[in-house]
């Protein structure tokens, strides 16, 4: 009997805090799970939240906070010489879906033995000029990046544009007071790009790669005193897009001895 009324006595415990669980889980509403614990899989989860539980953005889309209209006047690089100021194209899809093939001959080939307008490496863009490219008219802007890189994710984001693959041109000019000699451009992109300085091809970046301050640099280069053109493209199937570029001396000190004038 003692053996018995034990069983029983067990029985009633257990099912008692089984009951306590469940008035527990249902006051807090059961639902999906963070972390991807519990009912969620992963398979359906993105981010550590179930899909079916994370709130559409239906926000209105903006390039704010990364991008704010260049102003008129001259720039100045940010202090560590990065150069925030560009008129950048709106972003041309290419239908890419992965990164694997940006090897050097592709890239190549893809930016320089294809014309997307015409004149594409001699073009002095302003703001609100336009190009068509595969039929469809595209605008050329102005910008200020408000971050040390230029966010092209957020660029063609914030325009209600393709954001997956797609590729950029850039374009900017800076003002030397004086010529500066034995300098380097250096460079960081997401993913593949290639960028000329004053018509002369300065740096090549291929294969698929993370946006990293200073991950290519040029040869030793020469700018001149007035006028130099700066021009660049960038190409990405799936995933962030950015850059950066700077120049710096042979110690890998940054140059800021320039302003950005695009009215030049």
């Amino acid at each position: 009997m003692n053996t018995l009324r034990k069983i029983l006595i067990l029985t009633l415990v257990v099912i008692a805090v089984l009951a306590i669980q469940d008035s527990f889980a249902a006051a807090r509403g059961g639902g999906g799970t963070r972390g991807g614990m519990g009912t969620g899989t992963r398979g359906g989860t993105r981010g550590g939240y179930a899909r079916n539980v994370t709130p559409e953005d239906t926000s209105p889309r903006t390039i704010a906070p990364y991008f704010t209209k260049a102003a008129s006047g001259t720039k100045a690089p940010d202090s560590e010489g990065f150069i925030q100021r560009w008129v950048l194209l709106e972003p041309i899809t290419n239908g890419l879906r992965g990164n694997t093939g940006f090897n050097e001959a592709y890239i190549r080939n893809t930016f320089i033995n294809t014309e997307y307008f015409p004149n594409q490496f001699k073009v002095t863009p302003k703001d609100g000029d336009k190009a068509t490219v595969n039929g469809e008219e595209l605008t050329w802007l102005a910008l200020d990046s408000n971050l040390w890189n230029v966010k092209l994710f957020r660029f063609a984001y914030g325009l209600n544009k393709t954001f997956y693959g797609i590729t950029f041109f850039a374009y900017t000019v800076i003002d030397c007071p004086n010529e500066i000699k034995d300098v380097r451009m250096a460079v960081g992109s997401n993913s593949a790009s290639m960028w000329w300085l004053n018509g002369e091809e300065a740096v090549g970046l291929y294969g698929d790669r993370r946006m990293v301050m200073d991950d290519c640099v040029s040869k030793r280069l020469t700018l001149k005193k007035g006028k130099n053109v700066i021009r660049g493209i960038v190409i990405n199937g799936p995933g962030m897009s950015d850059f950066c570029v700077r120049f710096i001396d042979d110690a890998g000190k940054a140059v800021t001895d320039f302003k950005v004038n695009l009215e030049n």
